[in-house]
């Protein structure tokens, strides 16, 4: 698979909320390139350019990364930790795209430096409006620090 160019990395476990998602920024008329891995470990191998991800250019960071809190293998919160903590990749910005409504995950996401937290929302029209928001907002209006 080619990797270059990725401007939305996305880390969700659930299939069904990850296809959701896709579906929600499809239909919202984005055409920017999208991967999507499974857990955080993956994220981070995607990020640093480690295992099946290891010929991607370092240099090229996507200009968005979506992450759920609760991830098997590393958590959302360890990836935003670890991604906030390196100077090299730390100005990407991080939309924690969760259904954990909990005031500790909330408080520590945004000590850690996300740049926004979003609960889902449970019903499928109120869930792509928030995605299709999501990406108006962090695709076209906000400006990257690079």
């Amino acid at each position: 698979m080619n990797y270059a160019n990725v401007d939305i990395l996305f880390a969700e476990d659930s299939k069904d909320d990850a296809l959701l998602t896709i579906r929600a920024l499809t239909k919202s008329g984005f055409s920017n390139k999208l991967h999507h891995v499974i857990d955080g470990a993956e994220a981070l191998d995607f990020i640093y350019c480690r295992g099946k991800y290891a010929d991607r250019n370092p240099t090229e960071h996507p200009k968005l990364i979506l992450l759920d809190v609760k991830m098997p293998k590393v958590s959302g919160i360890e990836v935003l930790e670890k991604i906030k903590s390196d100077p090299l990749v730390k100005s990407i910005p991080v939309v924690m795209l969760t259904s954990s409504n909990e005031g500790p995950d909330i408080e520590t996401c945004f000590a850690l430096g996300a740049n926004s937290y979003i609960v889902k929302p449970v019903d499928s029209d109120n869930f792509f409006k928030a995605v299709k928001e999501i990406g108006i907002y962090w695709m076209v209006l906000s400006q990257s620090a690079q």
